[in-house]
């Protein structure tokens, strides 16, 4: 069992998983402790099912040991948190198992490949959390510095009422008709294309920065490529793309805040473009993932010769998590926000305090997910979500954002 909050020994850590997101999330273990005031761990296991492979990514990622079965280390007493990198359907055996084992879960995003996955990965957070087990699931870009910022001014009223929101999530890694099929182009391992994959970032968004809850979806979703070479090479022949290259929907809120969302991993040009822009009734703000320092801001109060979209290059101290960094100025990158996540979620485990986003919030986006593939399945109709479906996000934590 994992131990109470606020005691001395090192917390130990199991990681599963070890391509891109293992990286990115070794990389924040291995670093956080340098950078913030952390309760004492361990990187202690690496997990992989290929044994040559994971151990010599755990030589690279700072692990002092591997495993290749992920059942093995929630036996293990000096095993306390359980971090999951593995592709989307695998999360919800994994994470119930090492819940109901007692282990504290860090959870990449998406929370599930289904709905009713996320529902009982859900509940079994919630009743771990009774006994003191933590959860949370891996949002980075709430821990963008520039973002943070952004709901602390959207809270604070500096764009007054929010009316509307544009958030877009923009790739172009199969924009090539020739690009070859992945695990995340088959319906069966990835759950969803585009939508699962990086729209559940710009809708995690919405709710992260308005505070608010979706009510109403429309949706719809398209497949630009569907055959792609197989995974065997050109004498592989061609094999179906089975999810979405982009998804669009237009979601409305409780606040009265009416938000668009595009994904697309087609989109020729853009790399990793997170774009969301946010209007009110006395201001504006816009944000890009391709610039993550910089937060431009419109003041609508100031007199309109004076107004327009002012760059805030968010390197300060007062900002969000910036005081542990580097001299005002100097920026820093996306690999930081995995550092902040789980700065944010050491802290909440040593607290006792339920971390944010929680699985709660994560079955939220889901809910939302599952009805834009029903409004996309049923000629864009509008379908309905009750206010208890999509509870308002950020809510259960006091760590996240500082």
């Amino acid at each position: 069992m994992s131990p109470d909050a606020g005691t001395t020994a090192p917390l130990g850590v199991a990681m599963i998983g070890y391509a891109f997101m293992g990286k990115a999330h070794s990389n924040a273990w291995r670093n956080v402790a340098s950078y913030f005031d952390v309760p004492a761990f361990e990187q202690k296991v690496l997990v992989g099912r290929d044994a040559e492979a994971v151990a010599e990514a755990a030589a690279k990622y700072g692990w002092a040991e591997t495993a290749t079965d992920w059942l093995t280390v929630l036996d293990r007493d000096d095993i306390h948190i359980i971090d999951v990198c593995a592709p989307g359907w695998m999360h919800a055996e994994i994470a119930i198992a090492a819940l109901d084992a007692g282990k504290h879960v860090l959870l990449e995003k998406p929370l599930a490949n289904t709905l009713a996955e996320a529902e009982a990965m859900t509940a079994a957070a919630g009743a771990a959390r009774t006994r003191g087990v933590q959860s949370m699931v891996g949002f980075n870009y709430r821990r963008v510095p520039a973002l943070a910022l952004a709901k602390e001014l959207i809270a604070e009223g500096r764009i007054g009422t929010v009316r509307h929101v544009r958030a877009a999530y923009l790739q172009d890694w199969l924009a090539d008709d020739q690009a070859p099929m992945t695990w995340r182009l088959k319906k069966e391992t990835a759950g969803s294309g585009a939508l699962g994959d990086i729209a559940s970032h710009a809708i995690d968004q919405v709710l992260f920065l308005l505070g608010d809850h979706v009510t109403e979806v429309s949706g719809r979703m398209h497949t630009f490529v569907n055959r792609r070479p197989g995974t065997g090479g050109p004498a592989g022949g061609l094999e179906d793309v089975t999810v979405d290259d982009a998804a669009w929907a237009t979601l409305s809120l409780a606040s009265g805040a009416i938000a668009s969302v595009e994904a697309s991993r087609v989109a020729t040009g853009r790399k990793n473009s997170l774009q969301l822009e946010v209007f009110g009734d006395k201001g504006a703000l816009r944000f890009d993932l391709e610039n993550l320092n910089e937060l431009q801001f419109l003041d609508a109060t100031a007199p309109a010769r004076e107004q327009g979209f002012r760059r805030i290059v968010v390197t300060e101290p007062e900002h969000p998590y910036l005081d542990a960094w580097w001299p005002q100025g100097h920026i820093i990158g996306w690999e930081h926000t995995f550092t902040h996540e789980v700065r944010d979620f050491l802290l909440a485990v040593s607290s006792g305090t339920a971390p944010s986003p929680s699985f709660e919030d994560g079955l939220a986006v889901q809910r939302i997910l599952d009805a834009v593939e029903q409004s996309a399945a049923s000629n864009s109709t509008l379908v309905q979500l009750s206010p208890a479906a999509t509870p308002a996000a950020g809510t259960a934590g006091t760590t996240e954002g500082a």
